[in-house]
């Protein structure tokens, strides 16, 4: 009896570069555990996850099941990229056979051609130069063809090795080992390819500095490891250098450079209290930081797992392509049979022309070019979009983007910037602006009230010298009262002006004209009369509105706006972004009904939001969608995609991005099974060879690969 395990069982797999790799750990695994939904790859990283929990397997048997599949395995390092602790041979053994490969293939046909003369045999050394050049170009895939073979699951290695030893029988050498190369090298380019897109994600994410000057208790600065500093420790950052860890500014001014986070183009200005992200780039000031999260648990380290965990979340159109070439493999096989025997015995052919034909068909109907035409797509369109600042969380969330229907959104830190700002200063009986904001400010100087803070910046903003109030008392609920220069000054809310009797007619008119519009109203008085009102509102985002419409044109039917806020001002402000439905006072399981029933009418329907009220919204929706730089760790990690810059117009970005990736991927897909389809007819037609057929596969390949790769431009 085994021990059953509950942990995951995680494992480096040295050479799962691509879906063949893949195709073959799946074929022996999923027979052992008896659920696909177990397995987890990450081609990026080279990691396989084996869900054991509450099955009798032991870790012995899945490291069985995994030498079964001809593939080597270690227990997973966490931290170390894939090939790190490989050797020279390990990294390079597929690019060196390749080209042994092709030099003794045209070494075999120079010395043919050369001494050959008009003779029709082929000179033994030329043999002999050819068969170095097949065993190396099938090194790597004879081992999987024969388990291929012996478990009657035919697949390309097969196709390919039946193919190259078919050649050699019926003596046409110089094709077999030409063959041979080909595939070789069209599995190289495969490598390369997801190579690329490993690289690039890789120099995106090496980003966090290895030390970070840490200032201790006695006042000295000294360089550590990020990992070592507790979360509120003050950090020094010096101009130019690599923020280590997430934290808030606690002394310093600079620009900082956030595009490896948030995809932001220029830099953004930090002052006292404002966050930092770990792997930005400090500007030209000197910053001191107090670090709020730990180095495994930075936005930067959330990033790196998100997008390594992308890896095994596959996009619908990899399973269909997936699918197909699990039947189309073995008709392939069951078909190039009958045009070996069917006519030769029914029609009196020659043995060696169908024969010939029949490897030609072997060959042309290798789905390599098929089966690798999604993977790259998807990988290189999640790498461009990381770069963006828009975090994809697999490649299955990457085509949803492209049917949306309808979007619900929530209003603040959303469409909103989620802090209130002063809209108007509204002096009356003899009084200004500024007199107005001096008094307001004095009296909420020091009160950590989001509507105080904002009067108090607005007058800091215009000049204003801010003296706190004397006397100074808060009327629980109400408002504040003290002394200015000697004479008492009140300030609150239109509830507390009408309590206190000091309301006209001329004044109740203008404060419920604003509540109505969405503002809140602050009103500023003495014993003797109203001084005036401030109005102040969440103001929205500058990008909301082209935003909106920028989802209007492309395509997007209906936008809803989802809030717990009042209904007055969500109102205002859906008008003023142009959304086209409104649902205010809701508590989070109202916006989970309200997505429900957007999704029974639209099909396809994101929730775009940014707080922890959002979260089961976000889970109920076809996609969820958090505003990552502002937004709760549970709304980030619930959702499916993030903006990392919280910016709003990365969405119809998204939208486009992802449309273009599925028109690659089609692209792909049919180019592929077109070349196919020709290749088939010119073989029945006696037209095709075997060197002109591997050739054709690895030009697909090549150009759908490149075609892929695309998606990587910025």
């Amino acid at each position: 009896m085994n021990d059953p395990i509950n942990e995951p069982i995680i494992l480096r797999i040295h050479g799962m570069d691509c879906a063949e790799e893949v195709s073959l750990l799946k074929r022996e695994l999923i027979p052992l555990i008896g659920d696909q939904d177990r397995l987890g790859f990450d081609l990026l990283n080279g990691k396989l996850t084996v869900d054991t929990s509450s099955l009798d397997i032991s870790r012995a048997d899945v490291l069985t099941a995994v030498e079964r599949s001809g593939l080597k395995s270690e227990p997973w390092r966490g931290g170390s990229a894939a090939g790190e602790d490989q050797t020279f041979w390990q990294l390079h053994q597929r690019s060196i056979l390749t080209a042994v490969s092709g030099l003794f293939g045209l070494a075999g046909l120079i010395w043919q051609l050369t001494f050959a003369g008009e003779s029709e045999s082929v000179p033994w050394a030329s043999i002999a130069l050819y068969c170095i050049g097949i065993l190396a170009g099938l090194l790597m895939v004879l081992p999987k063809a024969w388990r291929s073979l012996i478990s009657f699951r035919p697949d390309m290695n097969l196709l390919m090795s039946v193919a190259v030893v078919g050649a050699v029988l019926i003596g046409e050498w110089f094709e077999g080992a030409t063959v041979a190369f080909l595939f070789s090298l069209s599995l190289l380019l495969e490598s390369w390819s997801v190579g690329r897109a490993r690289r690039a994600i890789a120099s995106l994410m090496d980003l966090s500095p290895p030390t970070a000057h840490f200032r201790d208790e006695t006042g000295e600065v000294r360089d550590v490891a990020p990992a070592e500093v507790t979360v509120g420790s003050t950090v020094v950052v010096r101009p130019g250098e690599k923020i280590p860890l997430d934290g808030r500014v606690i002394s310093g001014t600079s620009g900082v450079n956030q595009a490896p986070i948030t995809g932001e183009s220029v830099p953004v200005e930090k002052e006292l209290g404002d966050e930092v992200f770990a792997g930005t780039i400090n500007g030209d000031g000197l910053l001191e930081i107090e670090t709020t999260k730990a180095a495994d648990d930075t936005t930067l380290a959330r990033i790196i797992k998100m997008v390594g965990d992308a890896g095994s979340k596959r996009a619908p159109s990899e399973k269909w392509v997936e699918k197909f070439a699990a039947v189309y493999t073995p008709a392939v096989m069951i078909v190039a049979l009958l045009m070996l025997l069917i006519p030769p015995l029914a029609f009196d052919g020659a043995w060696s022309v169908w024969l010939y034909r029949s490897l030609v068909l072997l060959v042309i109907a290798c789905p390599c070019a098929l089966v690798i035409s999604t993977p790259v797509s998807v990988v290189a369109a999640l790498a461009a979009a990381a770069r963006n600042g828009v975090l994809i969380k697999g490649g299955v969330f990457i085509e949803l983007p492209a049917q949306l229907k309808a979007i619900a959104m929530d209003k603040t830190g959303t469409l909103t910037q989620g802090a209130p700002a002063v809209v108007d200063v509204v002096p009356m009986n003899g009084h200004d602006e500024a007199e107005l904001l001096m008094r307001a400010g004095a009296l909420e100087l020091n009160s950590n009230h989001p509507l105080a803070r904002a009067i108090v910046d607005e007058a800091k903003r215009r000049n204003i010298e801010l003296v706190a109030a004397d006397n100074f008392e808060t009327i629980q609920g109400k408002g504040a009262a003290g002394v200015i220069n000697g004479k008492a000054f009140w300030l609150g809310s239109h509830r507390y002006l009408e309590q206190r009797g000091q309301e006209t007619p001329e004044v109740h008119e203008q404060l419920e004209s604003m509540q109505e519009a969405g503002r809140t109203v602050v009103v500023v008085g003495n014993e003797e009369h109203v001084c005036g009102f401030i109005t102040l509102a969440d103001a929205i985002r500058k990008e909301t509105r082209d935003a909106i419409r920028q989802l209007h044109e492309a395509g997007v039917e209906h936008l809803v706006m989802l809030t717990g806020d009042n209904e007055g001002t969500a109102k205002a402000i859906a008008k003023q972004a142009g959304i086209d439905e409104v649902h205010a006072e809701l508590l989070p399981e109202d916006k989970v009904a309200a997505v429900e029933r957007l999704v029974e009418k639209y099909g396809y329907v994101a929730m775009i939001g940014d707080g922890v009220n959002d979260a089961p919204a976000l889970a109920r929706a076809s996609l969820g969608l958090a505003m990552g730089a502002a937004g709760s760790d549970a709304a980030i990690e619930t959702a499916d995609i993030a903006l990392m810059s919280d910016d709003l117009s990365k969405l119809p970005w998204l939208i486009h991005h992802s449309r273009r990736t599925l028109k690659i991927i089609r692209q792909n897909i049919v180019f592929s099974l077109a070349l196919k389809v020709l290749f088939v007819i010119l073989t029945f037609a006696g037209f095709a060879s075997l060197w002109a057929a591997i050739a054709a596969d690895m030009g697909a390949s090549l150009l759908v690969i490149a075609n892929g790769l695309r998606l990587l431009r910025r």
